[in-house]
């Protein structure tokens, strides 16, 4: 290749997102800099730049690590599930009255990378490109339970399994237990396992190549187990249609008047 036609910048820009991708921990600023031999002042730059526009993000710790802007580039089929999941989320949020959802695992955690929001006051909701975690959400279960466990042990490691609620999850042969279940069921719960006021159902969407599920979340005064059983056959539909081409949608529905 003729080096004259060689940019020096982009060359850069490639270097690091190559670095981030292919580390397993997020990385400090002065780790980057040494690896790739560049400057702080320079590095920090072309970090800054990546983060506005979501292809690197920052931990707690300030360190740095791939961000949803590099998955979505990364995956054309990602963008057509989300634009097809839209008005399916929608769908959900009107009939159910709670916040609908699609996440995709991307490195140790899984990524809300689609939400239609309810509009009720006391609501369960993720914002876009937030992250969860893998062992105490439905959405990382329903993830989980179509990974070879290989790989799902390999995130437990890295991440551990912090006991985020008393429901939680902390054991990884409990874990797996629960996957076994999942996989049974075709659905995944977390039963207050995430945040202690909420529950949520999720199906794993298994056209794809991708790690991505579909969820429905609420308080759990509203949300009894047995309303989480009744939407999980309504995900299941939709994750099968989410991923046929011929499948048109949902039909358009008309909102019912406001209730007391």
């Amino acid at each position: 290749m003729d080096k004259k036609y060689n940019i020096r910048v982009v060359e850069r820009f490639i270097f690091l997102l190559n670095l981030l991708q292919e580390t397993v921990t997020p990385m400090s600023l002065a780790k980057i800099c040494t690896t790739l031999k560049m400057s702080k002042a320079t590095t920090f730059r072309y970090l800054w730049t990546l983060e506005r526009w979501d292809y690197v993000e920052r931990n707690e710790k300030g360190h740095y690590r791939v961000g949803i802007g590099f998955v979505r580039m990364q995956s054309q089929e990602l963008r057509v599930i989300q634009d097809r999941a839209r008005a399916w989320l929608e769908k959900l949020r009107k009939e159910t009255g709670e916040s609908a959802e699609l996440a995709v695992l991307n490195g140790d955690h899984v990524i809300c990378v689609e939400t239609a929001t309810s509009t009720r006051s006391v609501r369960m909701a993720s914002t876009l490109g937030s992250r969860e975690p893998l062992h105490c959400t439905a959405l990382g279960k329903a993830i989980a339970s179509d990974l070879p466990a290989d790989d799902v042990r390999a995130v437990l490691e890295r991440t551990g399994m912090p006991q985020v609620t008393e429901n939680s999850i902390t054991d990884v042969d409990r874990y797996f237990e629960e996957l076994s279940a999942v996989g049974h069921l075709g659905y995944a719960i977390d039963d207050r396992e995430h945040d202690a006021d909420g529950r949520c159902v999720a199906v794993p969407v298994l056209g794809t190549h991708l790690p991505v599920a579909i969820s429905v979340s609420g308080p759990a005064g509203r949300m009894p187990l047995s309303k989480l059983e009744e939407i999980a056959p309504v995900l299941k539909n939709i994750a099968v249609r989410l991923t046929d081409p011929s499948d048109e949608g949902p039909p358009p529905y008309d909102e019912p008047g406001p209730s007391t």
